[in-house]
């Protein structure tokens, strides 16, 4: 059986739901499991129960601090040692990303796997176009970022879904591998003019301003995160392609633009949902 960690959330659904088409023996976990899900909360260890599990699809559980993701993961990464499990497959974050704020627990747990012993394929996934078009802010005139005229090398969730779907479906022919999943560079400015409005930048000391004082909600850990994603993207860290996602799907990537578009459409002022 195959067992997707995070199935209540979006990656891991998408995920759970791609293998499912497959007519692949799936089931999902979660701390909080719907029906026919398995309990399973990283944050207690002695209740991690991976038994009959042949391939762990591991979603990182970033939502965190780096020390506490990285615990988690040792925890379920120890449970699937302890019980058997065949194969890890981990949502890793794109090569390019080493200087982003949330790159060390992706790195770290990288480690962890590799050195757990069991045969593994990591996926280095690019940032959502979801996120690209999520971070734009709209203006009375437009819209603002502090991307600049950089380029994000973007790709839609629903197609990193796809490529662990397929890589978990058949793990022994992708055993040892690390799969560089990135889309089609993208340019907020592109964004704009699908929109039919302007694009301008502003400096990433007042973007940062912005997350600290005018955005309720962010957990501490959240503003230095998003400012490194808003500086990688300006000073274009993070607009290299690869051709593993469309190797690995077996057909074109998802236009990542039209991605963003759609959801920044959604949080357009006057915009119906």
């Amino acid at each position: 059986m195959i067992l997707v960690t995070g199935a209540n959330g979006s990656l891991g659904s998408a995920t759970l739901a791609a293998l499912r088409a497959r007519g692949a023996a799936a089931a999902g976990g979660s701390r909080t499991p719907g029906e026919g899900m398995r309990r399973l909360n990283f944050d207690d260890p002695v209740s991690l129960d991976l038994a009959g599990v042949s391939t762990l699809v591991l979603i990182s559980a970033g939502y965190a601090e780096d020390d506490r993701v990285v615990g988690r993961h040792t925890a379920v990464l120890d449970a699937a040692v302890r019980d058997g499990v065949h194969h890890v497959v981990y949502t890793s974050l794109t090569s390019a990303g080493d200087h982003l704020g949330f790159a060390l627990a992706h790195r770290a747990t990288e480690r962890l796997v590799r050195a757990s012993g069991l045969p593994w394929t990591i996926l280095r996934n690019g940032l959502y176009a979801e996120l690209f078009g999520a971070l734009l802010m709209w203006a009375d005139d437009g819209v603002e970022s502090a991307f600049g005229d950089g380029a994000l090398a973007a790709v839609a969730r629903e197609d990193l879904a796809d490529a662990a779907a397929v890589v978990a479906a058949d793990p022994a022919r992708h055993s040892g591998r690390i799969y560089n999943l990135v889309g089609t560079p993208i340019t907020a400015t592109q964004v704009a003019e699908r929109l039919g409005v302007p694009h301008r930048t502003i400096s990433v000391g007042e973007y940062r301003r912005r997350l600290l004082d005018e955005t309720p909600g962010l957990l501490p850990f959240q503003p230095p995160m998003l400012a490194s994603i808003a500086t990688g993207i300006r000073h274009r860290f993070l607009d290299d392609a690869s051709p593993d996602l469309a190797g690995l799907l077996g057909r074109p990537a998802r236009d990542p633009l039209a991605t963003a578009v759609a959801v920044a459409s959604v949080t357009r002022p006057g915009a119906t949902v």
